[in-house]
Parts: structure tokens; C-alpha cells; sequence
């Protein structure tokens, strides 16, 4: 059983442990945790802008998401959540928790007047798509990035 929690400046390091753990990962995050605990402080100071983390009977932190919630003007002023992030630790995969982090998501996206969830995957994520899919997110849009600045992301 996994128990969903809003994410510590102390769980940083296991969130980043598995952003880095996977093929695209490993080649743009950094092991150095200065920059991300400044970046989970900026997340905790913004309004509607969360650290998720999933953690195991033991108390290890084995899953993670970020949600963002946003209010907008489209769809007759619909309230969304866009979620970011999405990892399960590498030894617990294939055993549910992905399928109940979406549900924790989307619990989470309800309770505050959502009525749309979205989210971006890499196109290399092939997995990933099936499990979005599964899940019933559509691919139904393009998505479009712009590096701003001196750093690839």
C-alpha cells in the first residue's frame, strides 16, 4: 500500500534519484542538489504548485509527481491540473503504483474544481505513452518546447 503525501525538502534527493533514472534522465539531471532544493523551495512558495510523493510501508519515498493546478479562460473558464514528473522508483515498477499515482492525481485535481487533467511525455517514452493510455489520457495534442537561455533542457 502507498501512501500519497505532499513531498519535504528531505524527499528531494529520492525525487531526483528517479528523474535521473532513465535513459534521458541520466543525461540532463545533475547529482549536485543545491539547484533543485532552491527549486522545491520556489514550488512550496507558489500557490497550487505541488511535490506529490508516494511512500511505501517502510516510510521510503518510491514514487513522485508534481501538480500544478490552473485556472484559465478556455473551455468555458475550466479549471486544470497539469501534472509533471511522474516516476516510480525502478525496482517498484509494474506492481500498480503508477495506476494509483494517476488516481491520487486526479483525486487531488477534483477536490479543487478541475475539470481537466493534462500532462506532456517525452515522444522517446514509448512505455510511457501505453501507461498514459491506459490510464485514459488521449494524445491529443502536439506539445512544443522552447529552451530559453544558455541551458538544454
Amino acid at each position: 500500500m502507498i501512501r500519497w503525501r505532499d513531498g519535504r525538502r528531505g524527499d528531494v534527493a529520492a525525487v531526483v534519484a528517479m528523474l535521473a533514472d532513465d535513459a534521458l534522465g541520466r543525461g540532463r539531471e545533475a547529482a549536485d542538489l543545491v539547484a533543485y532544493e532552491a527549486g522545491f523551495d520556489a514550488m512550496t512558495a507558489e500557490a497550487g504548485n505541488h511535490l506529490i510523493v508516494g511512500e511505501d510501508a517502510d516510510g521510503a519515498v518510491v514514487a513522485c509527481y508534481q501538480i500544478t493546478f490552473i485556472s484559465g479562460l478556455s473551455l468555458a473558464a475550466a479549471r486544470r491540473a497539469q501534472i509533471e514528473g511522474v516516476r516510480v522508483r525502478a525496482d517498484r515498477r509494474g506492481q500498480g503504483i503508477g495506476a494509483a499515482l494517476i488516481a491520487d492525481a486526479e483525486a487531488r485535481a477534483r477536490a479543487v474544481g478541475c475539470s481537466l487533467v493534462q500532462l506532456t511525455s517525452n515522444a522517446a517514452r514509448a512505455d510511457a505513452r501505453r501507461f498514459y493510455e491506459a490510464q485514459g489520457f488521449a494524445a491529443s495534442h502536439v506539445g512544443f518546447k522552447k529552451v530559453l537561455g544558455a541551458e538544454q533542457r
